[in-house]
């Protein structure tokens, strides 16, 4: 039996669940999950092979229920390669989720935000990626064995259709929404001012330490895929006077949870039709 199949094997005797979305959530934004009814509830550490959330805001759980008429699987906190896991490790949270049935992926981050006029607090629909450590060599799909998998096409990495979707509803709440280019980098340094001007000429709306190597992942498994960003600080409209801190960005993403909740459940409103 491989790890990922012990893995999905665990964690359908737990609950008999077959989840159809999945749910990641980022730095400060579990309080999501309290919209889902819950059906159990595990700790990452009681699935072998999954790697553990050691960052303060990732409580580091795998919650599965249903929302808005969907069975689904949410993690509650993410594994992240400034822990020192490797890209495969990173990813192998989503193959789990594709694993037992997941087919749409919503993604969440914490982020800085680049864009000129954009304010902490806001939620950034991800239109594209820029994979700085991928482009490097880090890569969730190297040395994955045999098949045309590795070889995934990343021209359409964000479904048009959830996409627009969260656009809708964001106008319907009056949510503060944006859409943009998200930047990875390895972190777990802040950037430099330099970095961030380098980062705004390359393309990037906002920048942050994660989220990639799970969408390469969900889309080398076809899954359709949707990406949030809470921006929690902005990095050029200060001129590198306002400092950054885990602790900061834990409570503007906090304070953000709800209106990313209030989408979320939007767009599975939307997607049942």
């Amino acid at each position: 039996m491989s790890r990922l199949t012990e893995a999905a094997s665990v964690v359908l005797s737990r609950s008999g669940i077959r989840p159809e979305v999945g749910l990641v959530l980022g730095s400060g934004l579990g309080g999501v999950t309290s919209q889902i009814e819950p059906v159990v509830e595990m700790g990452y550490g009681e699935i072998r092979g999954f790697p553990g959330a050691n960052v303060p805001g990732h409580e580091g759980k795998l919650l599965l229920g249903t929302l808005e008429g969907f069975a689904i699987a949410a993690l509650k906190g993410r594994a992240h390669l400034y822990e020192g896991y490797s890209p495969a490790e990173v990813g192998f949270p989503v193959r789990l989720l594709r694993e037992l049935g997941v087919r749409i992926l919503i993604v969440t981050n914490a982020a800085g935000g680049l864009k000129p006029g954009m304010k902490a607090g806001t939620l950034m629909i991800l239109e594209d990626h820029i994979n700085l450590p991928g482009l490097a060599g880090h890569n969730p799909l190297m040395g994955i064995g045999g098949g045309p998998e590795r070889f995934v096409d990343m021209s359409a990495a964000y479904d048009r259709e959830l996409c627009n979707f969260a656009l809708s509803e964001a106008r319907s709440c009056d949510l503060r929404v944006d859409t943009g280019v998200y930047a990875m980098v390895a972190g777990p340094s802040y950037e430099t001012p330099a970095e961030a001007r380098l980062l705004r000429l390359m393309g990037a709306d906002a920048v942050g330490m994660s989220t990639v190597p799970e969408v390469v992942v969900a889309r080398s498994l076809d899954m359709r895929v949707l990406a949030i960003s809470c921006i929690t600080n902005t990095l050029l409209d200060t001129g590198g006077t306002e400092k950054t801190g885990h602790s900061s960005v834990l409570s503007v993403a906090e304070s953000a949870a709800p209106d990313l909740a209030r989408l979320v459940r939007g767009v599975l409103r939307r997607l049942k039709g």
